[in-house]
């Protein structure tokens, strides 16, 4: 008979967790945390945006000047210890107005890009749901509303509840949600075949709680990153009808409004177009630069 003792020896303890690999367990939000905060691109845009929001939040509020207050004894002053930025053609600070004028632009953005996502993530999640002709139908309704250049719907509302804030976040809002709703629309449409979608089914789960408790939060990553590209596209698009003349009208500044004004007198006093200009492409880039951060977090592929 063998003796087990010729074949088997016991392991030594010490050698017992040589080939154990300890992972530290992490939730996913505490995961994509990590992973963005390694982004030093992502690290620095988010500070920049953060301070600029800041300032535009506070910066008018602690500010010696108005953003509307004139002064024609100091009119077309370059930049100084009073003046940072300088002053324009009525003697208004310049610096106030910038500020001002990203409060309001970065309001218009915030905004829209909240409407445009609610609006595109129910419309999206439903015709990916349904399918169908249901799914045809809101799809074609979709293709209309992109093939009318949103300019026009923008310049027709403004003609209808004039030049303010609250024409320029219709006007944007009207077709902005398109992309949202086609992009949600994808993803539902691939994650309703997964497994996870057809337990719920089984487990008695309405279509309802389905579509909002499982599917849609399963494409929140998704949403997340187009969110964060949105807001410098509605920026981007109030800026240029402002600077068109088609924006906010005056006394109101945003960025884009103190560009246009700025126009005229470029080649004399560069200074006060260089000031809003440069607010809005930073503001834009930072922007642009978190998106990225936040796509690169969210993305399981790209985990090394």
């Amino acid at each position: 008979m063998l003796n087990k003792s010729e074949y088997f020896e016991p392991i030594d303890p010490d050698e017992k967790n040589d080939e154990f690999i300890a992972i530290e367990s992490k939730s996913f939000f505490k995961d994509v945390c990590e992973r963005f905060v390694k982004n030093k691109r992502a690290m620095i845009a988010l500070v920049i945006f953060l301070i600029i929001a800041l300032m535009a939040i506070f910066g008018p509020m602690i500010s010696p000047y108005s953003y509307d207050g004139m002064d024609t004894a100091i009119m077309n002053q370059r930049p100084s210890a009073a003046h940072w930025f300088g002053t324009d053609r009525f003697g208004r600070d310049l610096f106030t107005r910038v500020l001002y004028g990203a409060r309001i632009s970065l309001m218009v953005g915030i905004v829209t890009a909240a409407i445009n996502t609610i609006i595109g993530v129910i419309y999206g999640g439903i015709a990916g749901y349904v399918g169908g002709r249901v799914d045809m139908w809101m799809m074609r309704l979709t293709d209309i509303l992109y093939s009318i250049p949103e300019l026009l719907y923008i310049i027709l509302i403004m003609l209808i509840f004039g030049s303010n804030v609250r024409s320029i976040i219709i006007g944007v809002c009207v077709a902005g949600w398109i992309s949202m709703a086609r992009m949600v629309r994808s993803q539902i449409i691939t994650l309703k075949e997964q497994e996870f979608a057809l337990a719920a089914f089984v487990l008695g789960a309405n279509s309802r709680r389905i579509l909002f408790k499982h599917l849609i939060v399963n494409s929140l990553g998704t949403i997340i990153v187009t969110v964060t590209l949105m807001i410098p596209q509605a920026i981007f698009m109030e800026a240029f009808l402002s600077f068109v003349g088609v924006g906010i009208s005056a006394p109101m500044a945003s960025l884009g409004t103190l560009a246009q004004d700025a126009r005229t007198y470029l080649e004399i006093f560069p200074y006060q177009m260089l000031f809003p200009v440069a607010a809005i492409c930073v503001t834009i880039f930072s922007l642009n630069f978190i998106g990225e951060g936040l796509n690169s977090a969210l993305n399981p592929k790209g985990k090394r």
